[in-house]
């Protein structure tokens, strides 16, 4: 018996995704849909896609098409369906009533992983609020059609008292969330102030989810961050020193995996994790080269970098994964400033990757090369601590000091 209690418990899905024009990508979102369903734990049993000139304002897809999806889902013994796109509350629950299954969506399934992910107290603020701001949005949807009724039944007693409730509970909640997340991100603004006093360089590591980025992080510091292969495995940013041949330190920081159809809100709510993007002096724009999908995925990261006004850095494309069978040779990313083949598993290429980085920190630097008498060794305590010291040679006049220093102390030297 013991194990049949697991499985019953799994939910059946079927997903449903709408094609409105030849070509586009709809297979491909639901591929990437059975892959959150699995990180979600759902079982897929079945796919459907309605080729539709628009998706049906009412209930997403047409009513042949409902037919059909019942009588799937009565066949495989399906739970519930989960469509490929975000549903208006009226197409939720009229669709929910068509079919009589549990109908979720892909913001929902999102949101739930997001939810079993986040570690920090940071990121379980965020995705609260943004499964607070979902539902919000889910009971104006009920709220609407007791109001078509104009008084009468279904108007009166606990439950519209009961939705008022929930409707006040939440707001007081999305307050008090809103306030705890002004108070975390004061603190986080306090540590980045003082790293930027210490002068030391951030790189962020951003990509499609599930593109190596937590591999890399854990090949180039040992930083034993979660590495699976899921999408969202990790969620919250983790910063970890990375020390370069050259003796320059630098700080590493991860971030959440970029996904097509990333929800609105989401965008707003994981903003926080991704500002650190913001604030690096390198970005480093990891890529699953093994992935057929990799065009999409450059241009889904490019395209959430640019709504989170990531400006103009400079960025390494690292293609992840050419260790793998069948890797294409044409591999370039225009928008780099380099790109360099690498495979985070095999540790192929990181001695590139952190010469590139090297060369890439020092465009910021100044090159001196001077005598300084033996009163002023101090500022050679500066210069190795803040920039990279070539070399220094004690001669009978003083010190010959060759280095590459940062602009900011450029004055001092």
């Amino acid at each position: 018996m013991g194990m049949n209690t697991i499985e019953e418990l799994k939910e059946r899905v079927i997903l449903i995704g709408v094609s409105t024009s030849d070509g586009d990508d709809t297979e491909e979102s639901l591929k990437e849909l059975k892959e959150l369903a699995d990180t979600a734990g759902a079982e897929t049993v079945g796919t459907v896609i309605q080729n539709r000139e628009a998706v049906h304002p009412g209930t997403y897809i047409g009513k042949g098409k409902i037919e059909e999806v019942r009588a799937m889902a009565f066949g495989l013994n399906a739970t519930g369906v989960i469509c490929d796109d975000e549903l208006s509350p009226a197409q939720l629950n009229n669709l929910e009533q068509e079919l009589d299954l549990k109908v979720m969506d892909r913001t929902l399934i999102i949101l739930d992983i997001f939810a079993a992910h986040a570690r920090t107290s940071e990121g379980k603020i965020q995705v609260e609020l943004a499964q607070l701001k979902y539902r919000q949005a889910r009971l104006v949807g009920l709220r609407n059609s007791l109001s078509r009724l104009g008084g009468g039944i279904g108007t009166r007693g606990p439950g519209e008292k009961k939705l008022e409730m929930d409707r006040r509970l939440i707001k007081s909640r999305i307050a008090q969330l809103n306030r705890e997340l002004a108070e975390v991100k004061r603190h986080r603004e306090i540590t980045r102030a003082q790293r930027s006093r210490s002068h030391m360089p951030v790189a962020a590591i951003v990509g499609y989810t599930n593109a190596g980025k937590s591999t890399l992080l854990n090949r180039l510091t040992g930083a034993g961050v979660l590495e699976e292969n899921k999408l969202f495995a990790t969620l919250d940013p983790t910063t970890r020193t990375l020390t370069l041949d050259n003796g320059t330190k630098i700080l590493l920081t991860d971030t959440v995996g970029f996904i097509r159809k990333l929800p609105h809100h989401l965008v707003e709510a994981f903003k926080s994790t991704l500002e650190e993007a913001k604030y690096a002096d390198v970005i480093l724009h990891v890529v699953d080269a093994s992935n057929e999908q990799m065009e999409t995925q450059m241009y889904v990261v490019y395209d959430t970098l640019r709504r989170l006004e990531v400006g103009d850095k400079p960025i390494l494309t690292l293609f992840n994964k050419t260790d793998r069978e069948g890797i294409r040779t044409d591999l370039r990313d225009l928008k780099a400033d380099q790109t360099l083949k690498i495979s985070a598993k095999t540790g192929a290429g990181l001695s590139e990757l952190t010469d590139a980085l090297e060369e890439v920190l020092r465009r910021d630097k100044i090159y001196v090369e001077r005598l300084y008498p033996f009163d002023q060794a101090g500022i050679i305590q500066l210069i190795r601590k803040e920039g990279e010291l070539v070399s220094e040679e004690y001669t009978a006049e003083g010190i010959e000091v060759r280095a590459y220093v940062p602009r900011k102390i450029y004055e001092k030297v």
